[in-house]
């Protein structure tokens, strides 16, 4: 594995039933980047992300993280190696405040995630960092805000402060942008360039003004397999790619 590889599948492959869902996909993902992970509807996204964040088992094939294999392992122990999917591990309490579902990330990863009864003194040694998670992600605002009275995409905004608060060295984004308003894209596609700064982050998104706008490398796929790699000018001029998205220019 190289240097510079901090992900890596090896002939990944998942059936279910007889069906053939991912096939045989090799990834290398680039430590550093931001790699999107596209295709048509059916191409094997959901399911190829599903397996790299260990929701599903592959039928065959492996999957190395900074050169170990992690093939198998549990979310939550491939989580405390650092590699972290948004929007499903994050945890988001609608009653709670932004501060509070911040600082309960926090108290997770040291140790005591739904320790509610612990003195409030031990507790306030997270405040710090979680305001500053929030201020991170454009939130400072709404530090005093439940959670569930939040606009969706600042909910989205929230989800990436929990994550980070886990101090992920790779994040997996699921659709980050999905079903919000041109605003709201605009917002968080900033948003993830800021928080990649110093990490990796692979993402599966359908908007692809914003896979055009952020990423470094992109594969596309199509009936589970990889149909073509390269960067958004490269991939977006395919001819198997239009093909596969039948002439749209947008996701």
């Amino acid at each position: 594995m190289a240097d510079d590889t901090i992900l890596e599948t090896r002939s990944l492959t998942k059936e279910f039933k007889g069906f053939v869902a991912v096939n045989g996909v090799n990834l290398r993902i680039r430590r550093g980047t931001i790699h999107a992970l596209i295709g048509p509807n059916g191409a094997g996204k959901t399911t190829c992300f599903n397996l790299l964040t260990h929701f599903l088992t592959p039928t065959r094939g492996r999957i190395l993280y900074k050169g170990r294999d992690i093939t198998g392992s549990r979310p939550a122990a491939i989580a405390r190696m650092g590699l972290v999917r948004s929007f499903q591990i994050s945890a988001v309490f609608p009653n709670l405040t932004v501060l509070e579902n911040v600082r309960i990330a926090l108290q997770r990863r040291s140790g005591h995630s739904f320790d509610f009864w612990r003195a409030g003194r031990s507790l306030a040694r997270h405040h710090s960092r979680a305001h500053e998670l929030i201020d991170a992600v454009g939130l400072g605002e709404f530090a005093k805000t439940p959670a569930g009275e939040l606009p969706y995409g600042r909910k989205r905004a929230l989800e990436i402060a929990t994550t980070l608060a886990l101090d992920p060295e790779m994040m997996l984004l699921d659709e980050p942008t999905a079903g919000m308003t041109h605003e709201d894209v605009e917002r968080i596609t900033a948003l993830i360039r800021r928080v990649a700064a110093n990490r990796t982050v692979l993402m599966v998104e359908h908007n692809l003004s914003v896979v055009s706008k952020l990423s470094d490398h992109i594969t596309v796929l199509a009936r589970g397999e990889v149909l073509a790699e390269g960067d958004y000018a490269h991939v977006s001029k395919h001819p198997d790619v239009i093909a596969a998205y039948l002439g749209t220019t947008d996701g």
